[in-house]
């Protein structure tokens, strides 16, 4: 594979270049088909217009070593700005729409960007109006049509003059530029291209994670492509594959999903992470791969529970029949062909004799409900589904075992955004259930104690690890940059795990997370979270406690489930609408106190002084870039500062 991420699109436009890339959701392209309402852009094509667009930016001064920013959501503009601004050995600074203006004001200027592309009149909007703080900023270029731009720049002109200090130009307006600049130099881009080196920097991703300020993750063009080296030793993708994007492409999980998509040239196709719209487009484009977060795939199951309680009791209850089957002999196949995870050692003969019988046994009626039901849920996802890759957080085991009763395949991963992100990941062939996967090729991870000395298998420990994807560092922060990466290369990575005889790993919690309570006891948020909010009352559940003698807890309910529930329990009728004002019923109330105590039991294996006492129930919803990250993870400083009143009610 090619050193850089711009001489590997060269290669596969090369070899591929009439393979479908891109699937384009725009309504006024000609070229969109009817049926799906997508145009397709092949790697040709892709090629050419990344070609145009980096001799655009190379006529307006742009030069190798320059940052650009990046704010705009997933779509087919975004990879051609990322991919233009490599091309020329610059280095772009990504950032979601959704970022709040002061944020995006600090991390252009920190950042040194003197041009930003954006999205939309939004974004432009929110730019101009914080230009006081970023100084250097004198150019935006905009994914706007002309007209829209100018329609926008009379209106700023109009409103405060404020656009007067800012150039604004429309990408199609760049892309001319460099069509006129290749008619003279055809080799412009090229000599820029040629130059590239594996260890240059192609983007600094400000992440402050679920804590602090934004930190600029320097990542290198080999940090990501040696990822997409290695991803045909886990997951079987290639020419002719689509994946479903639905993800913020600013963070590291969704982007190293492009450029493995391209490394493959497999086609990208846009979508939205919007119930109805993603599972419109899983319908029409019948993607093969989607990778998303664990929020996505609950969400999914949620609406899967939600549509049967719609049925017959009859249906019902077959629905409930299949899903205990197909889990009890998920679980016999894992044990069977060696696919459970070994803390301690044992023989994977007598694990496989003791499960043929009980496997053979249930097959029949597995394949029934296969039939009769799970082949319905298949079809929802378009019917070509192959699997879905799950990271940015970790997968609720409840979740992991609905879709494997269902027969549908999630590869689980882990990694951080400074690791580019993959740290590990399952393999397709053999996903080993309650893990990550095993270590990534040619990563190192080891488990250490508190002293900071190398645990056995099975032990839990803080996550170390090492290898060619592991960041550069921060952005003019050495100090901050020397706290997380020693000399020696190692990443302190902040959670909890522990390794498998086979050198898989399990994610546990995260180290800073971790509630001491009063006694002395360790407790981790993260396992009590994910099994409460297996029940459809619960969106999130927020484990609370910190020096206190017990645990507390705030919980944001499932609005339509806590509707149903008044319903049942005669509180309102079946024709009312939800009102925040259910979640002070007495009855309610006592319903989700009977779930705490059902839920964090020793009967499912939680010790006493995880036990829960106080609860708090908050109207919500958690909103991205607010209380959530863009990882839809709890961003526990925001929730223990906006609701630190109902926090401190829990203790009184």
């Amino acid at each position: 594979m090619k050193p850089t991420i711009p001489l590997t699109l060269q290669e596969i436009a090369r070899t591929h270049g009439d393979y479908p890339a891109q699937m384009l959701r725009r309504t006024d392209r000609p070229t969109a088909d009817q049926t799906t309402g997508f145009a397709t852009r092949t790697y040709a094509e892709l090629r050419d217009i990344v070609e145009r667009c980096a001799a655009g930016l190379l006529s307006l001064g742009i030069e190798r070593g320059d940052h650009v920013g990046l704010v705009a959501e997933n779509r087919g503009e975004w990879l051609v700005a990322d991919l233009a601004t490599l091309s020329i050995g610059a280095a772009d600074v990504p950032r979601g729409n959704d970022t709040p203006a002061n944020e995006l004001a600090y991390i252009l200027d920190y950042a040194d960007c003197s041009t930003a592309f954006v999205e939309d009149a939004a974004q432009v909007r929110k730019i101009v109006s914080t230009l006081e703080r970023t100084p250097k900023l004198t150019r935006l270029i905009t994914f706007l049509d002309t007209d829209a731009r100018d329609t926008l720049v009379g209106e700023l002109t109009a409103e405060s003059g404020a656009a007067g200090s800012v150039e604004i130009l429309t990408l199609d307006e760049v892309e001319e530029r460099g069509r006129e600049l290749l008619e003279s130099r055809p080799d412009a881009v090229a000599d820029f291209r040629e130059r590239g080196e594996a260890d240059d920097v192609a983007t600094l991703i400000f992440t402050s994670g679920t804590t602090g300020t934004p930190k600029g993750v320097m990542l290198t063009h080999d940090n990501f492509l040696h990822q997409v080296r290695h991803v045909p030793d886990l997951i079987e993708v290639g020419a002719g594959d689509i994946w479903l994007c639905v993800l913020p492409v600013w963070h590291s999980f969704e982007r190293i999903m492009q450029y493995v998509a391209i490394g493959s040239a497999s086609c990208l196709a846009y979508s939205k992470p919007v119930g109805h719209v993603m599972l419109a487009d899983l319908q029409t484009v019948r993607p093969t791969w989607m990778a998303s977060v664990p929020r996505i795939w609950e969400a999914v199951q949620t609406g899967i529970y939600r549509n049967v309680k719609t049925q017959s009791a009859v249906k019902q209850a077959l629905f409930r029949f299949f899903v205990a089957i197909g889990s009890a002999h998920a679980r016999l196949d894992n044990k069977l062909r060696g696919r459970l995870p070994r803390f301690a050692r044992r023989s994977r003969v007598a694990d496989a004799l003791t499960a043929i019988v009980p496997w053979l046994a249930l097959y029949p009626l597995r394949a029934l409900g296969g039939l009769l039901v799970f082949s319905k849920i298949r079809q929802k996802l378009g019917g070509r589904f192959v699997a879905g890759i799950s990271g940015g957080g970790a997968l609720p085991p409840g979740v992991d075992a609905f879709f494997q009763a269902a027969g549908i395949l999630l590869l689980e991963g882990y990694g951080l955004t400074e690791t580019g992100p993959v740290l590990a990941v399952r393999a397709q062939r053999h996903p080993v259930a309650g893990t990550v996967g095993p270590v990534f090729p040619e990563t190192q991870i080891t488990i250490v104690d508190d002293a900071g000395a190398p645990l056995p298998p099975g032990k839990q420990g803080l996550i170390m690890a090492r290898g060619p994807q592991v960041m550069k560092g921060y952005y003019k922060q050495p100090e901050l940059t020397a706290s997380v990466l020693n000399a020696d290369g190692w990443i302190n990575t902040g959670d909890l795990g522990m390794l498998t005889h086979d050198n898989e790993l399990r994610i546990t919690g995260r180290a800073k997370d971790t509630i001491v309570l009063r006694g002395g006891e360790n407790v981790e948020p993260l396992p009590i979270e994910q099994k409460l909010q297996e029940s459809e009352l619960i969106d999130h559940a927020i484990l609370q406690g910190q020096d206190q003698r017990n645990l507390g807890l705030l919980i944001v309910p499932n609005p339509d489930a806590v509707l149903r529930l008044a319903v049942e329990l005669g509180i309102v009728d079946g024709d009312s609408a939800y009102d925040v004002a259910l979640l002070a019923d007495d009855a309610i109330r006592a319903r989700f106190a009977a779930l705490i105590r059902e839920t964090v039991s020793a009967k499912n294996g939680f010790r006493a002084f995880e036990r829960i006492g106080p609860f708090a129930l908050i109207p919500g919803p958690l909103a991205i870039g607010d209380e959530l990250s863009q990882k839809q993870e709890v961003k526990r400083h925001v929730v223990a500062s906006k609701y630190a009143d109902q926090i401190a009610a829990l203790f009184e």
